[in-house]
């Protein structure tokens, strides 16, 4: 009797227990919460995170000559013509940037919609940005991981293999190829899309653009594939305005990496170069006006003010390059200023803004690679019509910065009529012109000075280089990459060469 009042006992507990864990996942439960992310989300992020990093500033801008700092330490780089690898060096954030904050995002969009023929639009978006950040990464430092990069989270491969940059660029044309044609209008569109809202026909545009870029980086190393390649982009219709611009718009929320450099504590710090100053002031380019302002007088950085702002392009006066910050004063006051803080700079309340938009593939550039590739004669058309149409696109471009800093069509017709276009110095002008069009896109200025020769830079002098040659050829791996994967980084240097600045990238031959 005792043993079954215990049995009863035991029972009604387990009863009671039972009866108080149903529901209990439902009541644990947020009802609001998201079970998966739209891929379009995650699309957006990688699309924001293409804004070129403050490094560009350090090693890209200053290896054209475009601006730069005379300060050493941790800004030390192309200035200088020396390596800067560490954790937080200099080369490493642009690596970190892309792989880390978008190669990643972009594998696991095209994991997620590749078999959805509800995303096929988006599947081939991402395919088409990827082979974008790719090119920009394989330009920048040579073999990459490219086929099995962004893989850590999907199949645990957290030790990609590095490619051979000849393969990355036969599988960019590849994708480029496929992804542009199967964009399809009559499938959904992806509006949520930052970058054009879903037009089918911009992003056409876009990816055929970006296949002319491919196609003319191999102008070098393989001119039959690079006309073959120039020939379909045109055939399957590049950008065809400013409307097509590829950019990432960039607000209070999203802030442009490089005017968030210029407007803190480096505010003092960066400068445009003699070289480039003197250049348009040389042949009256309107656009100085739009890019400079020098702090007339100022001797230090907080007299940089708006007080002694000055955007009159007749007293810009660029910093000349060999210099650092122990020998800078002295030439400063040879130059007549007040100090060094007295050179030009980028203009931080316009082009350099925090919210600055931050552009990756333009018509202006598109339409200078089509002078060039209609001067060697791959395309049909007029070499002059379309670098005309080049300068006065990257002039008009200049008023998405500020309204005033667009270039009037007056300014734009004296300007061409005194810099008229010369097909004897046809390869010569073009890459010129796309030097200051690619101003503030500083991995493609600096691909395309390495693969033109253009335009014609004088070394930097300063004495205390790295490089045995004359200019840096790409930018070495960074630390924090050779820490966590350096047997196949090892296998990458014994192919293509040591781990330095001086050498070449597959595409860029003597």
């Amino acid at each position: 009797m005792k043993k079954t009042s215990i049995y009863i006992t035991l029972i009604a507990l387990l009863a009671g227990a039972s009866s108080c864990d149903k529901g209990f996942d439902d009541l644990n439960t947020n009802p609001t919460a998201a079970t998966a992310l739209n891929p379009v989300f995650t699309f957006n992020n990688a699309i924001v995170n293409t804004s070129f990093p403050g490094s560009m500033l350090i090693f890209e801008e200053p290896i054209v000559q475009q601006m730069f700092s005379p300060n050493s330490g941790i800004i030390s780089g192309g200035n200088f013509n020396i390596d800067n690898r560490g954790s937080s060096g200099a080369n490493a954030q642009l690596w970190q940037r892309y792989f880390r904050d978008n190669i990643r995002y972009l594998v696991d969009i095209i994991a997620k919609t590749k078999t959805d023929a509800n995303r096929s639009n988006l599947y081939n978006m991402a395919r088409i940005w990827k082979a974008l950040a790719s090119m920009t990464l394989t330009d920048s430092y040579g073999d990459i991981p490219y086929s099995e990069a962004g893989l850590g989270y999907l199949s645990g491969n957290v030790s990609p293999k590095y490619d051979t940059q000849e393969s990355i660029y036969t599988d960019i044309l590849k994708e480029l190829s496929e992804a542009t044609a199967a964009l399809d209008a009559s499938k959904p569109t992806e509006a949520g899309e930052i970058m054009f809202g879903g037009d089918i026909t911009k992003w056409k545009r876009l990816g055929y653009s970006v296949m002319l870029r491919a196609g003319m980086r191999l102008s070098k190393v393989n001119p039959t594939l690079a006309q073959s390649t120039v020939q379909k982009a045109v055939a399957g219709g590049v950008m065809q305005s400013n409307a097509d611009n590829s950019a990432v718009r960039n607000n209070a929320n999203y802030q442009n990496p490089v005017g968030t450099t210029l407007n803190s504590t480096e505010a003092a710090n960066f400068y445009l170069t003699k070289t480039f100053v003197d250049y348009l002031k040389s042949t009256s380019d309107p656009r100085l006006a739009s890019i400079a302002v020098r702090y007339v007088g100022a001797k230090s950085g907080p007299e940089q003010t708006a007080a002694k702002a000055n955007r009159d392009p007749s007293v810009q006066i660029g910093m000349p390059l060999g210099y650092d910050n122990g020998t800078i004063p002295a030439r400063a006051t040879t130059d007549g200023l007040a100090s060094f803080y007295d050179y030009s700079q980028l203009d931080r309340t316009r082009m350099g803004a925090f919210t600055a938009p931050c552009f990756l593939v333009t018509y202006a550039q598109t339409q200078l690679l089509l002078a060039e590739a209609a001067q060697r004669g791959w395309t049909t058309g007029n070499a002059a019509d379309f670098y005309n149409a080049g300068v006065t696109a990257h002039m008009k471009q200049l008023g998405d910065y500020d309204a005033t800093s667009l270039v009037s069509d007056a300014n734009i017709a004296a300007y061409l009529q005194k810099n008229p276009y010369d097909p004897a110095r046809g390869l010569e002008l073009i890459n010129t012109q796309y030097w200051v069009a690619s101003f503030l896109n500083g991995p493609e200025a600096f691909a395309n000075f390495r693969r033109s020769g253009y335009p014609t830079l004088t070394p930097n002098p300063y004495p205390g280089k790295e490089i045995k040659g004359n200019f840096i050829n790409r930018l070495s791996y960074p630390d924090s990459e050779i820490s966590v994967n350096q047997t196949k980084v090892n296998e990458a240097i014994s192919r293509q060469g040591p781990d330095n600045l001086d050498t070449r990238v597959w595409w860029d031959k003597q």
